[in-house]
């Protein structure tokens, strides 16, 4: 009798973390439209930069923050199924899966920006602007330590796979820890996780989180973040790229 009240626990908690899982890659697909919207809105608006069309940049910025709230509504509801569906145990009395959620989502906002402004996203769009005509220049209100973490924000959390030593930006197989967000390459981290009997600890040092194969995966956002990375490394590139005409001035006055 307990084996069969044990199974059907069992049968339960696996149908209600099946369908979190379902919700969360659903929505997942809508999250990543909303980025690739917001990177052509930011393209759009550097285009407009250039032709010193300020007021449509102006209009195109307060359309980003406004898609911005969507997004992290989006991402706030995603993130809440996903932990509704691992925690989930039945129990005697009905569940109220509403409240649970809600309960998740409160949580997590209380822990993002409350501000629209600090999101990294529209912090990129106002760079991306800014840089049109005043690259190597601090945007107003900056100071030098500022633009240096918000610059080199955003959402990849390592930016070197912890086995090949390569740059996330130049993996041919690119895949991210559901777990702890950590990206690797496939082929090495597949390789690394059987050498430790289909369970082995992140390689990021300092990451206690245990690794399976099915849970490292290329998810929707996966490649959204890498593109984002590539562009925002070439743009630093270019930032730092400052000539120095020192010698050339000594030459000259000689």
């Amino acid at each position: 009798m307990a084996s069969s009240s044990a199974s059907r626990r069992d049968g339960i908690t696996g149908r209600i973390r099946n369908s979190a899982s379902t919700l969360y890659s659903d929505s997942q697909s809508l999250i990543a439209d909303i980025r690739k919207a917001c990177s052509m809105m930011k393209e759009v608006a550097v285009d407009l930069e250039r032709d010193n069309q300020s007021e449509m940049v102006k209009e195109l910025e307060n359309a980003v923050v406004e898609l911005l709230d969507t997004y992290n509504n989006c991402m706030h509801f995603s993130s809440a199924i996903q932990s509704v569906g691992e925690k989930y145990q039945p129990e005697q009395e009905l569940t109220d899966f509403k409240k649970l959620i809600e309960d998740e989502i409160t949580k997590l906002k209380a822990n993002s920006p409350s501000v629209p402004q600090n999101n990294p996203l529209i912090r990129q769009f106002k760079e991306a602007v800014w840089n049109v005509h005043h690259t190597g220049q601090l945007m107003p209100g900056d100071e030098q330590e500022d633009i240096v973490m918000t610059s080199t924000q955003c959402n990849l959390l390592n930016i070197t796979c912890p086995l090949t030593g390569k740059p996330v930006t130049e993996l041919a197989d690119p895949v991210r820890s559901v777990g702890c967000k950590h990206v690797y390459d496939r082929k090495a981290i597949l390789q690394y996780i059987r050498s430790k009997n289909s369970r082995g600890q992140c390689p990021v040092a300092g990451c206690p989180k245990i690794l399976q194969e099915e849970n490292v995966v290329c998810d929707t956002l996966l490649p959204i973040d890498i593109a984002e990375m590539r562009t925002m490394t070439r743009q630093t590139a270019r930032t730092d790229v400052i000539e120095d005409f020192t010698e050339v001035d000594e030459e000259d006055s000689e």
